[in-house]
């Protein structure tokens, strides 16, 4: 029977010399609210595969038992990963196959997982991706910023002094910048990036993607700040997105960055001279490298 379902998923099996190969792992993106967003392979998936890795049982029951699905479930979160992953890999490759879900949306995007799927690449096991719901990706589609290129930030740091730092490395960045938030952060979030960002930085607040009660507000960061601060604004897992920065500030940036960076190479090495400089400055530090690089190259005044 489990040979029969392999062969049919196309997960190894019998090998033509009677050995056993390699199951599959299958990362399955599962709704982000809606449970009608589950897609019809994962329905097949999630109810053929030998075992499914779940963020948290409870929550995935409820998932799995509205589409009937009765397969073995084991937990596997950011606690225990490190110790499930030899298991998970051993039962990959004595040819088992699984399904890692997390509780929304696709995983490894802020979630659990990335261990499971490095050990299994490295040995060798098939990794297979079942593409669907991701609350950033969700978020960006509606939010009517530039999604020609985007960069992905996660969860802001927790501690107010690490989440203002790193808004302030940001803070030039010309790329839409996407964030995830809890409810229980959200306002502190908002008003320190108002506070390094500028409240008038245009912005997008997505709540409760794909819920009864979704929402997406356009505005200012100074705008969105006072409406997620309202209590009945503060329920639900929040999405921010940030337009990039105008490329006149950006330019005077790097200008300013340029200043600093000059006299550095003068006195200290070049890969010290453009770390020193970053951390002076808050540039990207690939940014000065190249720029380090032209200025090295450049032949001096007067020649």
């Amino acid at each position: 029977m489990l040979q029969t379902r392999m062969l049919r998923f196309g997960v190894g099996g019998i090998g033509l010399g009677g050995s056993v190969t390699s199951g599959i792992l299958y990362v399955v993106a599962t709704p982000i609210g809606n449970l009608e967003d589950l897609s019809m392979r994962a329905v097949r998936v999630l109810g053929e595969v030998d075992l499914i890795a779940a963020e948290d049982t409870r929550h995935s029951g409820k998932l799995l038992q509205h589409y009937g699905i009765r397969t073995q479930v084991v937990s596997l979160h950011e606690h225990n990963e490190r110790t499930q992953t030899p298991r998970l890999i051993e039962m990959l490759r004595a040819g088992k196959s699984i399904a890692l879900i997390s509780d929304a949306g696709t995983p490894l995007v802020s979630d659990p997982g990335f261990q499971l799927v490095r050990a299994a690449r490295a040995q060798g096991v098939r990794v297979s991706p079942l593409p669907g719901p991701c609350a950033a990706i969700a978020a960006l589609s509606v939010a009517g910023l530039p999604t020609d290129r985007f960069v992905f930030e996660g969860f802001p740091p927790a501690r107010a002094s690490a989440r203002r730092a790193a808004f302030a490395a940001l803070k030039h960045e010309p790329r839409t910048i996407v964030y995830y938030e809890s409810a229980h952060r959200i306002v502190d979030s908002l008003a320190d990036m108002a506070a390094e960002f500028g409240d008038e930085r245009p912005a997008v607040l997505a709540r409760e993607l794909t819920k009864k009660f979704e929402t997406v507000w356009s505005g200012t960061l100074g705008e969105l700040r006072a409406r997620a601060a309202e209590p009945n604004e503060r329920l639900g897992e929040f999405v921010v997105l940030l337009h990039g920065a105008p490329a006149a500030g950006r330019a005077a940036h790097e200008a300013d960055a340029e200043r600093v960076l000059r006299p550095l190479l003068e006195a200290l090495p070049l890969k010290e001279a453009v770390a020193l400089a970053a951390r002076i400055t808050g540039a990207p530090k690939n940014r000065l490298y190249q720029r380090a690089l032209a200025l090295k190259a450049a032949p001096a005044p007067g020649t």
